[in-house]
């Protein structure tokens, strides 16, 4: 049916590449299986595989220009039964209800082997917490390429506990959830951009993922119901991120994570007219407790955001955008700053949930 066969092509097609010299790695491999249509992507980096239910006449294989396909089956009708035909000189041949197409592909031999699932993973994680934990640590990663190890997310695994950890130049975001599965010690770094796409195909439902390592330890394999999404893995020692984290703190303030939100928000469209620095004045004796202010050329801006503050009193300036980052992709009622006074790493972690901390770097100011 039509909305299969779309939904299909548009999850595989995230994994086409936009930048290669090989024109086959801008198509999608339809290959037949006995269930049905296997359908497959890649750009080396990642691939994904989709499996299509459907009746088969005729077992063959092709690729086929992936954007091309998926507007063409994207404009049939919905609920429209169609029909794939593998002609002779790789031509696709579709045609559904009163529409009719053919398009000119190149020999499935010269695809890259995409490796798919076994028949026993490595462990197994229910999806909606690792697609929460995705969410609350990929963002994190770098995003330039200067130092390739941190463009990844660490997954750590050990007995009963995956830990995933992401960090750039000014940041630390680490989360440690429950593996249905347990396994023996062992760490892999994991592209971030193959792991956002993953979260674009979890659910939001406590179904198992399976995740299964290569035995060349060079590739991971998330698997689910349909869906084979395989990453390369980083080579490299992933920074000694523990060393990084503040053991306690001088200063702490516990907000509602929306009222913090909406002072650092008004601050930012200040601050972004300047260097996007963003100040956070804690003070337990004052009614209110953090100050949120922010000061540039075209005027300034203050918040007050009421907190539970302990220890003592401290002024603090940080990039707008990190703390943004953290208080939009970690969901939570409250949340604990503890700091340090103005020049030491800071952290935000949420009050309910002490398998999350996030480590945010202070910027210095003259002032």
């Amino acid at each position: 049916m039509q909305e299969n066969l779309a939904r299909g092509l548009q999850v595989v097609s995230r994994a086409v590449s936009t930048r290669s010299t090989l024109p086959v790695l801008n198509n999608v491999l339809l290959r037949t299986e006995d269930a049905g249509l296997k359908l497959t992507a890649t750009n080396l980096e990642i691939g994904i595989t989709y499996w299509v239910p459907g009746k088969i006449d005729t077992a063959g294989s092709m690729t086929v220009p992936a954007r091309l396909l998926t507007d063409i089956v994207a404009g049939l009708p919905a609920n429209e039964r169609v029909d794939l035909e593998m002609q002779a000189q790789e031509t696709l041949h579709i045609q559904a209800g009163h529409f009719e197409t053919r398009i000119k592909g190149i020999d499935a031999e010269e695809f890259p082997a995409i490796p798919t699932a076994g028949e026993r993973p490595t462990t197994r994680v229910p999806q909606n917490v690792l697609r929460q934990a995705l969410g609350e640590v990929t963002f994190a990663a770098a995003t330039d390429e200067a130092r390739p190890i941190l463009t990844g997310v660490l997954a750590k695994f050990e007995g009963d506990k995956l830990t995933l950890a992401a960090a750039d130049n000014y940041r630390i975001a680490v989360k440690t959830i429950t593996v249905l599965d347990p396994v023996e010690e062992t760490s892999v770094v994991v592209p971030a951009r193959s792991l956002h796409e993953l979260s674009r195909v979890l659910t939001d439902t406590d179904t198992p993922v399976d995740i299964m390592l290569s035995p060349t330890r060079n590739q991971i394999i998330f698997h689910l119901e349909g869906i084979d999404l395989v990453s390369r893995l980083i080579d490299g020692q992933f920074v000694n991120y523990q060393q990084v984290l503040p053991k306690g703190f001088t200063t702490k303030a516990v907000v509602d994570r929306d009222q913090l939100l909406a002072a650092v928000r008004q601050a930012s469209l200040i601050a972004s007219s300047s260097a996007n620095i963003v100040r956070l004045h804690v003070d337990k004796d004052a009614e209110i407790g953090v100050t949120v202010s922010a000061a540039a050329d075209v005027g300034d801006n203050k918040s007050d955001v009421e907190a539970k503050v302990e220890g003592d009193g401290t002024t603090i300036a940080f990039n707008a955008r990190y703390l943004l980052d953290v208080l939009t992709n970690v969901s939570a009622n409250q949340f604990s700053i503890e700091l340090n006074g103005p020049l030491s790493p800071s952290v935000f972690r949420p009050v309910d949930d002490r398998q999350y901390i996030h480590v945010v770097m202070p910027v210095r100011t003259t002032s």
